[in-house]
């Protein structure tokens, strides 16, 4: 009896832990199963390494507005790049920065424009994408621009080799220099008979000091005179001592037959490649401007008119003049610019300018010789000034042409210089 009512007990006790155990666990949350996985999808228009994330809505429709789809970051590594295959320096403080620098010299070339129409006026108003620079026949892009006049350093040059009375126009001439310059201009005065000479050097145009100059300047010019008789023959021509012909006797007014011309000279050579050699020296951020007032004639120089223009070209110096007396004739100039063979030019200014990208003028009066002064100095303060960086070896001596156009108008007339020679001067870092 015992042993049954245990077994009765202890099947009631099983029976009530059986309908408690539900009631004490816990309903668990709602989680969704896994995805089943999928096969790789088309990868063609996907992401290409290095092409950015750029996400197409228009290939997400399931997406709610205003979310966008992120493209996963790709894992494989991107294409490697053949043209460096070496690591660089990399400096980790400010001292290794500075010591990692790397200067490459460039030859930056200047080139000062004129632009006229056909009327001969300066045009004014022109943009650098209207300008075309050619060297050697390659355009070169320009690297800098401006239309802001720059403080000048002439080197005036007066020719004392001329006649009298073209010499007293130029000397009446001489009081309008000082009204034709600025006060931030430097002028030096040179002038040249059988060899240039330094009145002053370069001094401010409005001081007190270039109209002294200009007053020491002036000279009477040159008078050739009357030829006189020399020789062996200085006597006259006689035959035993008697004279053949009474006419031809020295008491007749007929000394002898030998005259001895004088030797002229105008070393206008020299006297340019002087001066150049002054302006050389001047700093660079002003123009160098050579003015020259002659007759164009050159004799007895030194120098080579080919080693002057390789000076010039070289230390970018533009020579502008004033032609008188003979060389102001009409036309002249320009036939001057057509080299005959086996003939001397008469002038060698038009050469001078054409080749550094200056100007002539051509005056026979006083008046016209003041006025040139100011049109010129004009002419220089309204220049395009235009700059580029050539790939030519610096220290190379060979010249290199240099063409400026002007786009999208016709008729103008540009005038720059024809070239230059590389010098470690144009240098810039």
């Amino acid at each position: 009896m015992t042993q049954g009512a245990l077994a009765i007990a202890f099947s009631l006790f099983m029976m009530g832990a059986a309908q408690q155990q539900p009631q004490q666990q816990q309903t668990p949350p709602n989680i969704p199963d896994a995805p089943a996985p999928s096969g790789l999808s088309d990868l063609k228009g996907q992401v290409t390494p290095g092409s950015g994330t750029i996400v197409d809505k228009q290939s997400s429709p399931d997406l709610p507005p205003g979310q966008t789809t992120q493209a996963p970051a790709p894992t494989t590594p991107p294409a490697p790049d053949t043209f460096q295959t070496e690591a660089p320096e990399t400096p980790k403080t400010a001292a290794d920065a500075q010591a990692f620098t790397i200067h490459v010299p460039v030859n930056y070339i200047d080139i000062p424009v004129t632009v006229r129409d056909k009327h001969h006026q300066l045009v004014a108003g022109l943009t650098w994408r209207q300008f075309r620079i050619f060297e050697d026949g390659q355009r070169q892009k320009i690297a800098f621009f401006t239309v802001d006049p720059y403080p000048l350093s002439v080197a005036f040059v007066i020719d004392q080799t001329l006649p009298s009375d073209i010499m007293q126009k130029v000397n009446e001439s001489l009081a309008a220099v000082t009204g034709a310059f600025s006060p931030a201009d430097t002028v030096a005065v040179i002038t040249y008979n059988n060899n240039p000479q330094t009145i002053t050097d370069f001094t401010g145009a409005q001081g007190a000091r270039l109209p002294v100059a200009l007053q020491q300047a002036k000279r009477p010019g040159r008078d050739m005179g009357v030829p006189q008789p020399t020789g062996p023959l200085a006597s006259g021509m006689s035959i035993n001592g008697n004279s053949p012909d009474p006419n031809l006797a020295p008491q007749r007014g007929n000394p002898g037959n030998f005259l001895t011309i004088p030797r002229e000279s105008h070393p206008l050579n020299d006297a340019i490649l002087y001066a150049a050699q002054m302006l050389s020296r001047q700093p660079k951020g002003r123009r160098r401007i050579l003015y020259v007032i002659t007759d164009g004639k050159e004799k007895r120089s030194t120098a080579s008119q080919k080693e002057v223009l390789r000076f010039l070209l070289t230390n970018n110096i533009t020579v502008y003049g004033t032609l008188v007396g003979d060389a102001a004739t009409w036309g002249v100039g320009y036939l001057d610019k057509v080299k005959l063979p086996l003939l001397p030019a008469d002038n060698v200014m038009p050469k001078y300018t054409t080749f550094t990208g200056g100007y002539l003028e051509s005056q026979f009066s006083e008046n016209g010789m003041q006025k040139s002064f100011a049109a010129i100095t004009g002419s220089v303060r309204t220049q395009y000034t235009l700059g580029y960086y050539s790939h030519a070896p610096s220290l190379s001596e060979k010249h290199h042409s240099v063409d400026v156009r002007v786009e999208g108008i016709s008729g103008l007339d540009v005038t720059a210089k024809e070239g230059y020679y590389p010098s470690l001067a144009n240098m810039t870092q």
